[in-house]
């Protein structure tokens, strides 16, 4: 038997965008579709806690901005996408503030007597990870997001390039820029892994 044609199973996304400026409840579809996504997405980048306020809000600002969704410029995912990255860079403070205290916690790893070789690594370990959060802070925004994008929600170019409304070629610029200086980053921190 074949669904109605206004079952969820027979429209696409963009259909229940348009379906929700006559009918909001429309709009569920599209929640239920992809909040865990951009919940996964939005808690890599500012923790869990921070996550569902943020995630939640980005289906607030789709709901009110949906009467300006474009299909040409894009799928609903890479758009809702979007508008999770620009709600993270604004709260970009507080992700500056949590990678700080990350690489405070780090620093402050607790000796055990008896267990000289496990500190030893433990404490390389959080020099390693130090340095990769610094690198990470000293990124531009737009390189960051890429990556992340990449990283945290498994987007391909394309997509990363319909979120964040850049050109597809900028996407590989970016993520071949990124991987160059951590790639650069984690050869320092071998090498002086190696002399120490």
């Amino acid at each position: 038997m074949t669904a109605p044609p206004d079952t969820p199973a027979r429209l696409d996304d963009a259909t229940f965008i348009e379906e929700s400026l006559h009918r909001p409840q429309a709009f569920a579809v599209l929640y239920d579709r992809y909040f865990g996504d951009i919940y996964r997405y939005v808690a890599g980048r500012a923790g869990p806690q921070t996550a569902d306020d943020l995630a939640a809000e980005t289906f607030l600002v789709a709901f009110r901005k949906r009467e300006t969704f474009d299909p040409a410029r894009g799928a609903v995912r890479q758009w809702l996408y979007g508008i999770a990255t620009n709600l993270v860079a604004q709260h970009r403070r507080s992700e500056m503030r949590k990678l700080e205290a990350l690489a405070r916690a780090l620093a402050e790893v607790q000796t055990e007597d008896g267990h000289e070789d496990r500190v030893t690594e433990r404490m390389a370990a959080a020099g390693a990870q130090r340095r990769l959060v610094a690198e990470l802070e000293r990124l531009p925004d737009g390189d960051r997001d890429v990556l992340l994008l990449v990283a945290l929600a498994n987007l391909s170019y394309e997509e990363v390039a319909q979120a964040l409304g850049i050109p597809y070629g900028t996407v590989g610029s970016r993520l071949n820029r990124v991987r160059r200086k951590l790639r650069t980053a984690l050869y320092d921190i071998t090498d002086g892994r190696t002399d120490g």
